[in-house]
């Protein structure tokens, strides 16, 4: 699979996992009452006042775009799904809490609110074992079960 293929598959897996994954979990734990947080909100955000859904789902796809570049086995294996949950656990909660936070003028680390922190990591682990499972699903039925493509080839592999 060329780079271009996989930054493009990169960014819709990690856009449609937010509406599927990440916005499931968000729900569940609505349900659960360990959350407040309202799923597929379309409240606007600022600055520029796009639904809170669509810059969620931009920003998955920009965080598929990281996945997909940092494990080069993804999405072969069907083991990624841990990778991609470990991954979207710890770099996009990370992130959201100790620079966008700093950004946005909200407290670090979700202020420091084990629910709201739980609520974080959970919604984004499922992000990213979304993401790298639809990442798995397109390499299967792109290549296969058998790992050839249409034409009968073997898919080159990572590192040769």
């Amino acid at each position: 699979m060329t780079l271009a293929r996989r930054l493009v598959l990169g960014f819709l897996c990690g856009a449609v996992s937010v509406l599927v994954f990440h916005q499931g979990a968000l729900a569940l734990l609505r349900l659960a009452g360990l959350t407040a947080r309202a799923p597929f909100s379309m409240a606007a955000t600022a600055p520029l006042g796009v639904p809170q859904l669509v810059s969620l789902a931009l920003w998955g796809g920009i965080w598929g775009l990281v996945l997909v570049t940092t494990d080069r086995r993804l999405p072969r294996r069907g083991s990624s799904i841990l990778t991609g949950a470990l991954f979207g656990a710890l770099a996009p909660t990370l992130v959201s809490w100790f620079v966008v936070a700093l950004f946005k003028d909200e407290p670090l680390a979700a202020g420091g609110d084990p629910r709201a922190m739980l609520t974080g990591v959970l919604v984004n682990a499922a992000w990213g074992a979304g993401t790298a499972l639809l990442l798995f699903l397109a390499h299967r039925i792109q290549e296969g079960p058998d790992g050839h493509d249409a034409a009968g080839r073997a898919p080159a592999r990572p590192g040769r």
